[in-house]
């Protein structure tokens, strides 16, 4: 059933029904509400930077390629729901949209637990199986969370960092998708499976503005490879483009 909806498309519930062909005696109820199974399956309809319709405000959000999720305040842990959402048989379809007022839900793939914090709500840390298709970004900004291992769990830090995706497609609009360093295209490189993948490289760091900021896709931001990426930021603050540029045009004479 991994095939049925999109990756960037929208969706209602109501279409979520009938895709899935969910008798009306099992609609509505949990599917209002956060969360639900159906079959195998569960289905996650998270709200974003906003209140649900029952009033709860959880830090949903994405965090570079991951999305940062709540459960319900009265699911813990061990609660059965969450211990079946972690432990999934079937697949995670995830939907948010960024107003309770929408009736569409953006659908963003199937989720993959990365990391989890036992805390109450509790926190989980989305990726995606459809990974190869997402940028992994450098890292700033620290989260603490808990990540769990056949019943035993250890903590550790992680860095993790907000980039906002419309600035990120602007940048790519503009430049292109090869590196602006090297001059690396995924594309070319490997055909299909490196199409529209690129890693995007703030000029500014974000740790050396430390706050938020206006950015300027064309401006503050430039498409980069991962070696590319990668070796500007080998010192801090990050080598410049240009200079990058100039260790590798000195290699190469």
């Amino acid at each position: 059933m991994s095939n049925l909806f999109v990756v960037g498309n929208k969706y209602s519930r109501k279409d979520v029904y009938k895709i899935l062909d969910v008798p009306v005696i099992k609609q509505g109820g949990n599917w209002n509400t956060g969360y639900t199974k159906f079959e195998a399956d569960f289905f996650i309809f998270a709200n974003i930077n906003s209140a649900g319709r029952t009033g709860h405000d959880y830090n949903n959000k994405f965090i570079g390629d991951y999305f940062q999720w709540f459960s319900k305040n009265s699911h813990g842990i061990n609660s059965p729901t969450l211990k079946s959402i972690l432990n999934p048989k079937g697949e995670i379809y995830i939907f948010t949209r960024d107003n309770s007022k929408e009736l569409m839900f953006t659908y963003h793939g199937l989720g993959k637990v990365k990391l989890i914090e036992n805390s109450h709500p509790v926190r989980i840390l989305w990726s995606f199986k459809d990974h190869e298709n997402r940028t992994t970004h450098p890292t700033e900004e620290n989260e603490f969370l808990e990540e769990y291992y056949e019943g035993t769990s250890k903590r550790r830090t992680v860095n993790i960092y907000e980039r906002n995706p419309e600035a990120r497609q602007k940048c790519i609009d503009h430049y292109g998708l090869s590196c602006t360093v090297c001059n690396f295209s995924f594309e070319e490189k490997y055909g299909i499976i490196g199409e529209k993948y690129t890693q995007v490289h703030h000029l500014v760091e974000l740790n050396q503005i430390g706050k938020k900021y206006a950015v300027d896709p064309i401006k503050d931001l430039r498409p980069v490879c991962p070696n590319c990426h990668a070796m500007l930021h080998r010192k801090k603050p990050a080598y410049t483009i240009e200079e990058l540029k100039n260790v590798m045009l000195h290699l190469n004479s």
